[in-house]
């Protein structure tokens, strides 16, 4: 569906005797940033919009009413979740609460399918509220037959990948493609001059990128195996630079604590992810939503991840073979190499990263594959072609 900003803005005009009531709920950083930008858009048409949930400092700034941060339920592996087991019981029971004093007109999902279809789908339909889904879970690459749990519980979803939209019609399902919400985001007004100054580095310095997650547990597994590599890298190139933007879910001394650790100086920049990649001339990156934005700002990266053993031995069962990183993904082929699991180590990670820093024309392959990527994921506004969705469901 499309809508443009005129058309949205007009149904503002209309009175409203009974301001509309949506719980919200992202569960990481990247659900958080999407998140901030829907509610934005739906309270250009509804001012007196009231919306509550779960969600982190960007939906709470714009708007939200955090029933707890998102922070207190991120979690990579299904093991995870038993050491947070606490935080989850009281926040489910704060969901439920809300659903039946605020009663919401509308419930709005991003993302985080565990939590969000087996929680608070189900306690919304039971409760005869609506359920709109705003980017679909990863069904096409794990637990597909989730699919019929989605038809069960969820009334609209929209989704940002293009080939989702033919996915969902082969399990009997009608979507909407309401295009990549990146495209509205991912963008600097720095030049890569003005960015590597901004930040005091080196200007003729080889300069690499650390993204190592949003999540305390990804920290933890993959930011010395990162660090590792820079060790390695820098024997090569003994003028490499490193700089890691710091996701707002993370306490700054504890990543801090892990860098100190190591033989390497990392610059940490809280936040400005895409002010930190237009310095970069490589990103190691965590899969997740920031390789797809590492893409879309045309900077070559290696793909790194890494869960608990038992996660692990509980993925082979039910993960498609398939690539992980999302702009292999939307390629259809490997453009940026991936390391996972014992592969995603120092050794490893170095390897690959010099196999592309010192190679220029298979450096400038892959910045053009990037590019191609980036014309695929349509024209920006995304959030405002959801929006229109979920005020449509008011």
């Amino acid at each position: 569906m499309s809508a443009d900003k005129t058309s949205i803005r007009m149904s503002a005009d209309a009175p409203e005797d009974h301001p509309p009531r949506v719980m919200i709920v992202a569960g990481e950083a990247s659900g958080d940033l999407h998140g901030s930008f829907l509610v934005s858009e739906m309270m250009a048409v509804h001012p007196s919009l009231h919306s509550f949930g779960i969600g982190g400092d960007k939906m709470k700034a714009a708007g939200v009413k955090l029933l707890a941060h998102a922070a207190q339920i991120g979690v990579v592996g299904i093991s995870e979740v038993f050491s947070k087991a606490g935080a989850f019981i009281k926040i489910i029971r704060a969901i439920r609460r809300s659903l039946d004093d605020l009663k919401p007109n509308l419930v709005i999902l991003i993302d985080f399918p565990d939590f969000n279809l087996n929680i608070v789908a189900r306690a919304a339909r039971k409760r005869n509220i609506k359920v709109f889904y705003y980017i679909s879970p990863q069904v096409w690459a794990w637990r597909e037959g989730r699919v019929e749990q989605i038809k069960k519980l969820v009334n609209r979803m929209a989704v940002i990948l293009p080939f989702e939209v033919d996915f969902y019609a082969r399990h009997g399902f009608a979507v909407q493609y309401v295009g990549h919400p990146l495209r509205d985001t991912v963008k600097t007004n720095l030049t890569k001059s003005e960015a590597i100054r901004q930040f005091d580095l080196a200007e003729q310095s080889t300069t690499i990128g650390l993204l190592p997650g949003s999540r305390t547990a990804e920290i933890t597994r993959l930011l010395p195996e990162m660090l590792k590599a820079a060790s390695l890298i820098s024997r090569k190139i003994p003028d490499a630079q490193y700089i890691l933007p710091l996701a707002d879910t993370l306490d700054l001394r504890f990543v801090a604590s892990i860098i100190e650790k190591s033989d390497i100086p990392v610059k940490i920049a809280e936040g400005r992810i895409y002010d930190v990649l237009a310095c970069c001339d490589l990103a190691i990156v965590t899969s997740g939503t920031a390789t797809l934005e590492t893409g879309l700002m045309g900077v070559p990266m290696v793909i790194i991840y890494k869960v608990s053993f038992f996660s692990e031995m509980i993925g082979r069962l039910i993960l498609s073979p398939m690539p992980i990183g999302l702009v292999n993904i939307i390629a259809g082929k490997k453009v940026a190499p991936e390391l996972i699991q014992q592969d995603a180590s120092g050794l490893k990670i170095a390897s690959e990263a010099l196999a592309i820093l010192l190679n220029e024309t298979k450096k400038q392959e892959m910045i053009d594959e990037l590019a191609a990527i980036r014309a695929q994921l349509g024209q920006p506004g995304a959030a405002r072609r959801a929006a229109q969705i979920a005020c449509d469901m008011l």
